[in-house]
């Protein structure tokens, strides 16, 4: 069984998470960020899901309900959606990380699953959990988790794994200044991915067992694999071994989308001619929920007036009309119109560009309305007095933010 933590509330998007939890934010152009994980599982031959959500999660709900509901009984499949609901007394709601897995013990014990998958919902990468599950069994760990190798003074803002030789986890720290280096090669060092796998019958004792416990946070990252690092068998796992990767794919492609800055910058990577992240890769599809929609469209053939998109991405439903789209990301229903310019944007489902505004180095939320000859992206002081500005330069811009400018 797969069990995906996708409660949390991701502040570091801003107002891209005022309304949804962070893995309902949207991505690629269709998908959602936890179309990631979930697609990871399905494609990995996992039929058995849940979901544990908690923040502002009636838009995640949502979209489960109507991008992942053809899981069948019949054929051994399950898809639960595990809302907190206070199922253990009538004042707790999800603690932590653990605890959102201890309080639905009894649903996983009626699934009768042998292995457990703990899978974060807010990460954007490929991966076969097959394979990490097969050395789990092998080395016959008690807990394995995922690691990513990473530059060593880079892995401060993660939790490390120091580890032997064989791969045992030796010590666990939480952001560390002097991170630890792998055997043999100590300029790098192996940080988490909040991916772990256990038996379900340990993983259920242990989570009692620190349910119990004085003073706990009822978090993975905080508690339990501290504590089992130290009396118990963990593994490292090393996500280079299981990363998907197609023909032209060199390196391991993992992100944490949590910041506007690093949001924009993965989807505006898409557009590049050979993205580090290819999402033509029919062999391992992205799932998600797929609106029935009629195909982009691009008018006008007039000089300053022309519909074109150079080296972007264009969802159905779009119009282009006598509009210049350039390195941008248009998700669905998005309409831009005439001697309008889009200079890397990233456009939500159903944003309207009015005559004449320049965007540049922009993300959209949903449905926003940008008046006729907005300029946006130039002039850093008016943006970050009408906007949300980050440290390098990129402009989120909400509808709340245009109502107040009339």
């Amino acid at each position: 069984m797969a069990y995906v933590l996708a409660g949390g509330r991701g502040s570091r998007l801003a107002d891209l998470t005022a309304k949804r939890a962070k893995p309902a934010v949207y991505f690629g152009g269709k998908a959602r960020i936890i179309d990631f994980a979930l697609s990871n599982a399905l494609n990995s031959g996992i039929r058995r899901i849940g979901v544990a959500t908690q923040y502002k999660a009636h838009s995640l709900i949502r979209h489960l309900q109507q991008g992942w509901n053809f899981f069948r009984p019949e054929r051994n499949e399950s898809f639960d959606i595990l809302p907190a609901s206070q199922r253990v007394t009538e004042n707790q709601w999800y603690e932590g990380t653990a605890d959102a897995v201890y309080q639905n013990i009894d649903i996983i014990e009626s699934r009768g699953p042998e292995f457990m998958v703990i899978l974060a919902g807010d990460h954007v990468y490929k991966m076969d959990y097959e394979v990490m599950l097969q050395q789990h069994c092998e080395q016959e760990a008690d807990v394995t988790i995922a690691c990513l190798e990473v530059p060593r003074m880079e892995a401060t803002a993660f939790g490390v794994m120091a580890v032997d030789a064989h791969g045992r986890i030796t010590d666990f720290l939480e952001k560390p200044l002097d991170p630890p280096g792998m055997p043999g090669h100590p300029d790098m060092a192996l940080a988490s991915m909040g991916v772990y796998v256990f038996r379900t019958a340990f993983l259920i004792d242990q989570l009692r067992r620190d349910a119990a416990a004085p003073g706990s946070s009822r978090d993975f990252g905080k508690d339990l694999i501290p504590w089992l690092v130290k009396n118990a068998k963990a593994v490292a796992h090393r996500f280079s071994q299981s990363c998907v990767r197609a023909p032209g794919e060199n390196h391991a492609y993992w992100r944490d989308v949590g910041t506007v800055d690093a949001y924009w910058a993965a989807n505006i990577d898409l557009t590049d001619v050979l993205p580090h992240l290819d999402l033509y890769d029919r062999s391992w599809p992205l799932w998600t929920y797929s609106e029935i929609t009629p195909p982009a469209k691009f008018v006008h053939d007039e000089d300053g007036r022309r519909g074109s998109a150079i080296s972007s991405l264009v969802s159905g439903d779009c119009i282009v009309s006598g509009s210049t789209v350039c390195h941008s990301l248009l998700f669905t229903g998005v309409r831009a119109h005439s001697w309008s310019r889009l200079d890397e944007v990233v456009a939500l489902p159903n944003c309207r560009i009015g005559r004449g505004a320049r965007l540049t180095r922009v993300v959209l939320d949903r449905g926003v309305q940008i008046p006729p000859g907005l300029i946006a992206g130039e002039d850093p002081e008016a943006d970050a007095s009408r906007f949300y500005r980050t440290p390098d330069g990129i402009c989120l811009i909400t509808q709340e933010m245009i109502d107040r400018l009339s």
